[in-house]
Protein backbone atom coordinates (compact mmCIF):
# COMPACT_ATOMS: atom_id res chain seq x y z
CA UNK A 1 0.00 0.00 0.00
CA UNK A 2 1.49 3.30 -1.14
CA UNK A 3 0.41 6.52 0.58
CA UNK A 4 -0.99 8.78 -2.15
CA UNK A 5 -0.47 12.55 -2.07
CA UNK A 6 -2.87 14.13 -4.58
CA UNK A 7 -1.16 16.72 -6.79
CA UNK A 8 -4.02 18.69 -8.36
CA UNK A 9 -4.34 21.73 -6.06
CA UNK A 10 -1.54 23.52 -7.83
CA UNK A 11 -0.94 27.16 -8.69
CA UNK A 12 0.10 26.05 -12.20
CA UNK A 13 -3.31 24.49 -12.92
CA UNK A 14 -5.46 26.32 -15.46
CA UNK A 15 -8.50 26.06 -13.19
CA UNK A 16 -7.01 25.98 -9.69
CA UNK A 17 -4.36 28.64 -10.35
CA UNK A 18 -6.85 31.48 -11.02
CA UNK A 19 -8.98 30.31 -8.07
CA UNK A 20 -5.99 30.52 -5.73
CA UNK A 21 -4.95 33.91 -7.04
CA UNK A 22 -8.50 35.21 -6.86
CA UNK A 23 -9.23 33.64 -3.46
CA UNK A 24 -12.20 31.81 -4.99
CA UNK A 25 -12.89 28.82 -2.73
CA UNK A 26 -15.37 27.00 -5.00
CA UNK A 27 -13.06 25.27 -7.51
CA UNK A 28 -10.49 24.49 -4.81
CA UNK A 29 -12.99 22.87 -2.47
CA UNK A 30 -14.56 20.88 -5.32
CA UNK A 31 -11.11 19.64 -6.33
CA UNK A 32 -10.30 18.70 -2.73
CA UNK A 33 -13.53 16.70 -2.39
CA UNK A 34 -12.91 14.97 -5.72
CA UNK A 35 -9.35 14.03 -4.69
CA UNK A 36 -10.63 12.57 -1.40
CA UNK A 37 -13.26 10.54 -3.27
CA UNK A 38 -10.62 9.27 -5.72
CA UNK A 39 -8.54 7.74 -2.92
CA UNK A 40 -6.04 10.37 -1.76
CA UNK A 41 -4.37 10.02 1.63
CA UNK A 42 -2.90 13.55 1.64
CA UNK A 43 -3.79 16.63 -0.42
CA UNK A 44 -0.88 18.68 -1.71
CA UNK A 45 -1.36 22.45 -1.80
CA UNK A 46 1.27 23.87 -4.13
CA UNK A 47 1.41 27.67 -4.25
CA UNK A 48 4.86 27.83 -5.85
CA UNK A 49 7.33 30.55 -4.82
CA UNK A 50 4.46 32.86 -3.78
CA UNK A 51 6.73 35.87 -3.32
CA UNK A 52 3.85 38.34 -3.02
CA UNK A 53 1.38 37.76 -0.18
CA UNK A 54 2.53 34.15 0.09
CA UNK A 55 1.78 33.85 3.79
CA UNK A 56 -1.76 35.12 3.37
CA UNK A 57 -2.34 32.84 0.37
CA UNK A 58 -1.13 29.68 2.08
CA UNK A 59 -3.11 30.41 5.24
CA UNK A 60 -6.24 31.01 3.16
CA UNK A 61 -5.68 27.87 1.07
CA UNK A 62 -5.19 25.63 4.11
CA UNK A 63 -8.31 26.97 5.82
CA UNK A 64 -10.29 26.67 2.58
CA UNK A 65 -9.37 23.04 1.96
CA UNK A 66 -9.77 21.98 5.59
CA UNK A 67 -13.32 23.30 5.58
CA UNK A 68 -14.28 20.33 3.38
CA UNK A 69 -11.91 17.52 4.42
CA UNK A 70 -10.14 16.15 7.47
CA UNK A 71 -7.32 14.63 5.40
CA UNK A 72 -3.85 15.93 6.27
CA UNK A 73 -2.27 18.37 3.84
CA UNK A 74 1.12 18.50 2.16
CA UNK A 75 2.17 22.15 2.07
CA UNK A 76 4.24 22.91 -1.00
CA UNK A 77 6.08 26.21 -1.42
CA UNK A 78 9.65 27.46 -1.59
CA UNK A 79 8.67 30.48 0.54
CA UNK A 80 9.52 29.69 4.20
CA UNK A 81 7.28 32.49 5.50
CA UNK A 82 4.33 31.09 3.55
CA UNK A 83 5.15 27.58 4.75
CA UNK A 84 5.05 28.64 8.39
CA UNK A 85 1.80 30.53 7.88
CA UNK A 86 0.19 27.35 6.58
CA UNK A 87 1.59 25.23 9.39
CA UNK A 88 0.22 27.63 12.00
CA UNK A 89 -3.40 27.10 10.91
CA UNK A 90 -3.23 23.45 9.80
CA UNK A 91 -5.44 21.13 11.85
CA UNK A 92 -3.70 17.82 12.52
CA UNK A 93 -0.25 16.77 11.39
CA UNK A 94 0.92 18.47 8.20
CA UNK A 95 3.59 17.37 5.75
CA UNK A 96 6.21 19.96 4.79
CA UNK A 97 6.89 19.60 1.05
CA UNK A 98 9.77 20.05 0.98
CA UNK A 99 13.03 20.92 2.76
CA UNK A 100 16.19 20.92 0.65
CA UNK A 101 19.74 21.34 2.03
CA UNK A 102 19.64 24.99 0.94
CA UNK A 103 16.54 25.70 3.05
CA UNK A 104 17.40 23.36 5.93
CA UNK A 105 18.61 25.95 8.45
CA UNK A 106 15.46 28.04 8.07
CA UNK A 107 12.83 25.32 7.79
CA UNK A 108 13.99 22.31 9.82
CA UNK A 109 12.86 23.93 13.09
CA UNK A 110 9.29 23.85 11.72
CA UNK A 111 9.18 20.06 12.09
CA UNK A 112 9.37 20.18 15.89
CA UNK A 113 7.64 23.52 16.33
CA UNK A 114 4.52 22.38 14.46
CA UNK A 115 4.78 18.61 14.99
CA UNK A 116 4.97 18.09 11.23
CA UNK A 117 6.36 15.46 8.92
CA UNK A 118 8.91 16.63 6.35
CA UNK A 119 9.96 15.69 2.84
CA UNK A 120 13.71 15.95 2.47
CA UNK A 121 14.41 16.94 -1.13
CA UNK A 122 17.79 15.76 -2.38
CA UNK A 123 18.59 18.86 -4.42
CA UNK A 124 22.26 19.59 -3.83
CA UNK A 125 24.37 22.76 -3.96
CA UNK A 126 25.12 21.99 -7.60
CA UNK A 127 21.52 21.10 -8.42
CA UNK A 128 20.35 17.65 -9.50
CA UNK A 129 22.40 14.83 -7.94
CA UNK A 130 24.30 12.90 -10.60
CA UNK A 131 23.77 9.34 -9.37
CA UNK A 132 22.62 7.13 -6.51
CA UNK A 133 25.79 7.67 -4.48
CA UNK A 134 25.44 11.45 -4.59
CA UNK A 135 21.84 11.06 -3.48
CA UNK A 136 23.05 8.96 -0.56
CA UNK A 137 25.54 11.62 0.52
CA UNK A 138 22.91 14.35 0.34
CA UNK A 139 20.43 12.19 2.27
CA UNK A 140 22.85 11.39 5.08
CA UNK A 141 23.77 15.06 5.47
CA UNK A 142 20.17 16.25 5.45
CA UNK A 143 19.00 13.57 7.87
CA UNK A 144 21.85 14.43 10.26
CA UNK A 145 20.82 18.09 10.24
CA UNK A 146 17.15 17.14 10.70
CA UNK A 147 18.02 14.91 13.67
CA UNK A 148 20.00 17.79 15.21
CA UNK A 149 16.89 19.97 14.82
CA UNK A 150 14.84 17.41 16.72
CA UNK A 151 13.25 15.49 13.85
CA UNK A 152 13.24 11.70 14.22
CA UNK A 153 13.99 9.51 11.20
CA UNK A 154 10.37 8.31 11.22
CA UNK A 155 9.25 11.91 10.56
CA UNK A 156 11.48 12.29 7.50
CA UNK A 157 10.32 11.32 4.00
CA UNK A 158 13.19 11.35 1.50
CA UNK A 159 12.56 12.46 -2.11
CA UNK A 160 15.45 11.46 -4.42
CA UNK A 161 14.00 13.56 -7.30
CA UNK A 162 12.52 11.77 -10.29
CA UNK A 163 13.47 13.16 -13.70
CA UNK A 164 11.77 12.57 -17.07
CA UNK A 165 12.48 9.40 -19.02
CA UNK A 166 12.52 11.51 -22.18
CA UNK A 167 15.58 13.38 -20.89
CA UNK A 168 17.95 10.95 -19.14
CA UNK A 169 17.63 7.20 -18.57
CA UNK A 170 20.58 7.10 -16.16
CA UNK A 171 18.73 9.39 -13.74
CA UNK A 172 15.66 7.15 -13.99
CA UNK A 173 17.77 4.14 -13.03
CA UNK A 174 19.65 6.09 -10.32
CA UNK A 175 16.39 6.80 -8.45
CA UNK A 176 15.56 3.10 -8.37
CA UNK A 177 19.07 2.24 -7.21
CA UNK A 178 18.93 4.86 -4.45
CA UNK A 179 15.57 3.56 -3.26
CA UNK A 180 17.13 0.10 -2.85
CA UNK A 181 19.80 1.66 -0.58
CA UNK A 182 17.66 3.99 1.54
CA UNK A 183 16.72 1.45 4.21
CA UNK A 184 20.38 0.73 4.90
CA UNK A 185 21.62 4.32 5.05
CA UNK A 186 18.60 5.79 6.86
CA UNK A 187 16.75 3.24 9.03
CA UNK A 188 13.24 4.43 9.84
CA UNK A 189 13.07 7.11 7.16
CA UNK A 190 10.22 6.96 4.70
CA UNK A 191 10.38 7.68 0.97
CA UNK A 192 8.39 9.65 -1.55
CA UNK A 193 8.62 10.84 -5.16
CA UNK A 194 6.94 13.30 -7.47
CA UNK A 195 5.78 10.45 -9.67
CA UNK A 196 4.40 12.44 -12.59
CA UNK A 197 7.87 13.87 -13.26
CA UNK A 198 8.83 10.56 -14.90
CA UNK A 199 6.46 11.26 -17.79
CA UNK A 200 6.97 15.01 -18.21
CA UNK A 201 7.41 15.87 -21.88
CA UNK A 202 5.68 12.77 -23.20
CA UNK A 203 2.29 12.70 -25.01
CA UNK A 204 -0.67 12.90 -22.61
CA UNK A 205 -2.07 9.49 -23.59
CA UNK A 206 1.24 7.79 -22.84
CA UNK A 207 1.98 9.41 -19.49
CA UNK A 208 -0.14 7.03 -17.36
CA UNK A 209 1.75 3.95 -18.61
CA UNK A 210 5.06 5.46 -17.50
CA UNK A 211 3.69 6.69 -14.18
CA UNK A 212 2.11 3.37 -13.25
CA UNK A 213 5.06 1.23 -14.34
CA UNK A 214 7.61 3.39 -12.55
CA UNK A 215 5.51 3.26 -9.39
CA UNK A 216 5.56 -0.55 -9.57
CA UNK A 217 9.34 -0.48 -9.99
CA UNK A 218 9.69 1.74 -6.92
CA UNK A 219 7.35 -0.56 -4.99
CA UNK A 220 9.93 -3.34 -5.31
CA UNK A 221 12.12 -1.32 -2.94
CA UNK A 222 9.36 -0.33 -0.52
CA UNK A 223 8.36 3.14 -1.71
CA UNK A 224 6.27 4.61 1.10
CA UNK A 225 4.43 7.40 -0.70
CA UNK A 226 4.12 9.25 -3.98
CA UNK A 227 2.75 12.55 -5.20
CA UNK A 228 0.40 11.48 -7.99
CA UNK A 229 -2.50 12.16 -10.30
CA UNK A 230 -5.06 10.51 -8.04
CA UNK A 231 -7.65 10.58 -10.83
CA UNK A 232 -5.75 7.80 -12.64
CA UNK A 233 -7.92 4.97 -11.32
CA UNK A 234 -5.56 2.25 -12.56
CA UNK A 235 -2.66 3.90 -10.74
CA UNK A 236 -4.69 3.98 -7.52
CA UNK A 237 -5.49 0.27 -7.88
CA UNK A 238 -1.79 -0.53 -8.27
CA UNK A 239 -0.85 1.64 -5.27
CA UNK A 240 -3.52 0.08 -3.08
CA UNK A 241 -2.42 -3.48 -3.84
CA UNK A 242 -5.26 -4.43 -6.17
CA UNK A 243 -3.09 -5.38 -9.19
CA UNK A 244 -0.59 -7.91 -7.84
CA UNK A 245 -0.41 -9.59 -11.26
CA UNK A 246 1.06 -6.48 -12.88
CA UNK A 247 3.36 -5.73 -9.95
CA UNK A 248 4.71 -9.29 -10.05
CA UNK A 249 5.34 -9.06 -13.82
CA UNK A 250 7.33 -5.82 -13.49
CA UNK A 251 9.29 -7.06 -10.48
CA UNK A 252 10.23 -10.29 -12.27
CA UNK A 253 11.49 -8.22 -15.20
CA UNK A 254 13.59 -6.17 -12.78
CA UNK A 255 15.09 -9.46 -11.61
CA UNK A 256 16.08 -10.28 -15.17
CA UNK A 257 13.16 -12.31 -16.47
CA UNK A 258 12.39 -11.87 -20.18
CA UNK A 259 8.67 -12.62 -20.50
CA UNK A 260 7.24 -14.25 -23.60
CA UNK A 261 5.26 -11.34 -25.02
CA UNK A 262 2.95 -13.69 -26.94
CA UNK A 263 1.81 -15.27 -23.67
CA UNK A 264 0.80 -11.93 -22.11
CA UNK A 265 -2.50 -10.08 -22.36
CA UNK A 266 -2.53 -6.82 -24.30
CA UNK A 267 -2.51 -4.87 -21.03
CA UNK A 268 0.40 -6.89 -19.64
CA UNK A 269 2.35 -6.39 -22.89
CA UNK A 270 2.02 -2.64 -22.57
CA UNK A 271 3.41 -2.70 -19.04
CA UNK A 272 6.20 -5.06 -20.06
CA UNK A 273 7.18 -2.80 -22.96
CA UNK A 274 7.10 0.23 -20.65
CA UNK A 275 9.24 -1.59 -18.08
CA UNK A 276 11.83 -2.32 -20.76
CA UNK A 277 12.06 1.38 -21.53
CA UNK A 278 12.35 2.37 -17.87
CA UNK A 279 14.98 -0.32 -17.27
CA UNK A 280 17.02 1.07 -20.14
CA UNK A 281 16.62 -2.11 -22.20
CA UNK A 282 14.76 -0.28 -24.99
CA UNK A 283 15.34 3.26 -26.20
CA UNK A 284 12.65 5.76 -25.30
CA UNK A 285 10.49 7.04 -28.15
CA UNK A 286 6.88 8.15 -28.32
CA UNK A 287 6.06 4.90 -30.14
CA UNK A 288 7.46 2.40 -27.60
CA UNK A 289 4.05 0.75 -27.05
CA UNK A 290 3.69 0.04 -30.78
CA UNK A 291 7.09 -1.54 -31.33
Amino acid sequence: MVVLIAESINIMSQTIGPALKGRNPGPIQEMAKAEVKAGADYLDINIGPARKAGAELMEWAVRTVQEVTDLPLSLDTTNPVAMEAGLKVHKGRALINSISPARAAEELPFVRKYNAYMIGLLWGPEGMPRDANERCMLAVDLIYKANEAGAANEEIWIDPIVSPISVEINQVKACIEFMSMLGDIAPGCKSTVGLSNISNGTPADLRPWLNRTYLMMLMKHGIYSAIVDVFDTDLVKIAKGRRPDLVSLVHRMMDGEKPDMASLTEEQRKYAKTARVLLGESLYSHSWLEI
